[in-house]
């Protein structure tokens, strides 16, 4: 889904592959794979694309959402787009559209696996929901687990990261306002 739009936003600049990939620090050979969907970029690359080109990462995604009354959109399952973090990361869904102001997601989290490979920080506010197994938050110099039904918000200027250190998958809602790339 990220292709067409990659493709879109380069050109629109006048880009070519190698210009985008020196300017990126990514090869042009996975832009292409990109563009043409042959990959899915790892959630490192979508942060740098979406800040070379002043976005946030929801808008990096090309969707035609299901629109009811001209007021709202429906995601169904299937249909959303992914964002899959190379492996032994997380994987999430995108359950909101794009919109420039709210990002909600479903994380999943398989034993061992983290959502980044170190703490990192963003200027947001963001909240996770635990909706199945354990969520351990590295939050600043705390550390934290959450079971089932429990929630945690959080400045995200504080450097961060979801991890599964438990048995069992871990899946989790995260909403941040505002989408951060």
């Amino acid at each position: 889904m990220i292709g067409p739009r990659l493709r879109e936003l380069r050109v629109a600049r006048g880009l070519s592959l190698r210009r985008l990939a020196a300017e990126t620090g990514l090869s042009a050979t996975l832009l292409s794979q990109i563009e043409r969907g042959v990959t899915n970029p790892s959630l490192k690359s979508l942060r740098l694309l979406a800040g070379y080109f002043g976005q946030s990462i929801s808008t990096l995604f090309q969707e035609e959402p299901e629109v009811l009354a001209g007021t709202s959109s429906v995601t169904t399952p299937g249909h959303r787009a992914l964002i899959q973090v190379p492996s032994g990361r997380a994987r999430y869904e995108r359950l909101t559209q794009g919109n420039g102001q709210l990002e909600v997601l479903l994380g999943t989290l398989h034993p061992g696996e983290a959502s980044s490979e170190e703490r990192w920080s963003h200027e947001a506010v963001e909240c996770a929901y635990v909706l199945r197994g354990e969520l351990t938050v590295e939050l600043g110099e705390e550390t934290l687990v959450l079971e089932a039904g429990h929630a945690i918000t959080l400045r995200s200027t504080i450097p961060h990261r979801y991890l599964n250190t438990g048995d069992v998958v871990t899946e989790f809602h995260v909403s941040v306002t505002p989408p951060t790339p």
